[in-house]
């Protein structure tokens, strides 16, 4: 992905055209929302605003990617906390999205399916915490392309559940000036320059107002999980707006493809981490994971799980862009028991020691029999000294 620059010379005009189309989106978003908003915490996959007498932050957030021929499916799910009654979202996707509800059982079924095995795996010689160094035997751990005919265009606008959705593009606005002054909106500069980029590759939008839950309190939990649909060229993620967060985020991420699939880089954040890799074919599964089988179409597809965190989320410098591993080596995270190996109540270790000197003592034992045995042979007789003559 192209990162933004300085303006400089002739791109100066460019860089004037991508601010105010950046402007205007977060306007729209605004307006959404029905009062002045401003960015409170970002998650990974777009940014979050509330009102400026609000806040949340998001905890965690699980999506799935699918991508296949040059088609792309996001689900995603937030889990948030905070004051927030009402907020708005935004995510830049690179061509027209579609969206709607995702199933809630996807995520559940997937965490199901990449979950930890754990195995308990036995040692010979005896550890710190094992007799006679101490303990009581055992011991255990674990291891481990926009319309340039408006400066914005309300491309879709539907009702999804508990969200009001409205798809976006975005391009150079002649009414800027005059927007921002009848609605009295400031733009915060942070999250004009970090949409920056994506204005610049013409990718498009998905805004979406969180609206407030059935008995009025704050947006707490997990979120219902949404569900977007649009072309790529290659599998994306988009994570670049995540930089706007002022606390650490996690990321867990499904991928499915043809292939086991990985980030590109770390964008910032720790080296990402696969929990599962491994091939699902949902026909042989007896129905056991039905979404999952609605998202693949029913085709065998590879699952990878990839976990990551950014400790310093001001670090994010780009999206991550999947591609295929080196071989599809499966892989799956497995938690092991150690044990001390006993035979009974025995430790094993003891037994062979104790075996070993009776073997020892046996052997000594033999030696001393057999040289008792062994017959004397007498002494060559002592002959007389010949006469003398």
């Amino acid at each position: 992905m192209r990162r933004a620059g300085t303006d400089q010379g002739g791109r100066g005009g460019s860089r004037a055209w991508a601010v105010r189309a950046l402007s205007l989106v977060m306007m729209l978003v605004s307006l959404q929302i029905g009062s002045l908003i401003a960015p409170a915490y970002a998650c990974g996959c777009g940014a979050m605003v509330v009102d400026r007498n609000s806040q949340v932050s998001v905890d965690r957030e699980t999506s799935v990617v699918s991508w296949s021929d040059g088609a792309e499916e996001i689900v995603m799910q937030l889990t948030v906390r905070g004051n927030a009654p009402t907020a708005a979202w935004i995510m830049p996707v690179p061509h027209r999205a579609t969206v709607e509800l995702g199933d809630a059982s996807l995520l559940s079924e997937l965490e199901t399916l990449t979950a930890p095995v754990r195995e308990t795996r036995h040692y010979f010689w005896p550890h710190a915490d094992d007799w006679p160094f101490g303990g009581s035997g055992n011991a255990s751990g674990d291891s481990a392309a926009p319309s340039a005919a408006a400066p914005v265009r309300v491309v879709g606008r539907e009702r999804l559940g508990p969200f009001d959705v409205a798809r976006l593009t975005a391009t150079d606005p002649t009414a800027l000036e005059g927007w921002l002054t009848d609605n009295g909106f400031e733009l915060p500069d942070r999250l004009s320059t970090a949409l920056r980029p994506y204005v610049e590759q013409k990718w498009e939008y998905v805004a979406i107002r969180l609206a407030p839950q059935e008995n009025g309190g704050p947006l707490l939990g997990r979120l219902d999980p949404l569900r977007l649909r649009f072309a790529s060229d290659e599998p994306v993620y988009p994570m670049r707006l995540s930089r706007l967060a002022t606390t650490p985020q996690s990321l867990g991420l499904y991928v499915l493809a043809a292939h086991r699939m990985e980030p590109r880089g770390r964008i910032g954040g720790l080296e990402p981490e696969v929990t599962y890799a491994g091939r699902v074919d949902t026909r042989r599964n007896g129905g056991e994971y039905p979404a999952l089988d609605e998202l693949t179409h029913g085709k065998p597809v590879f699952l990878t799980a990839i976990s990551q965190s950014f400790p310093r989320p001001e670090r994010i410098d780009g999206d991550h862009e999947l591609r295929a591993a080196a071989a599809d080596a499966p892989y799956r995270t497995t938690y092991y028991r150690d044990e001390l190996l006993t035979v009974g109540p025995v430790p094993a270790w003891v037994l062979t020691l104790l075996g070993a000197v009776a073997v020892a003592v046996a052997a000594v034992l033999l030696v001393a029999r057999s040289r008792r045995r062994r017959p004397v042979t007498p002494p060559p007789p002592v002959m007389a000294p010949p006469p003398l003559r």
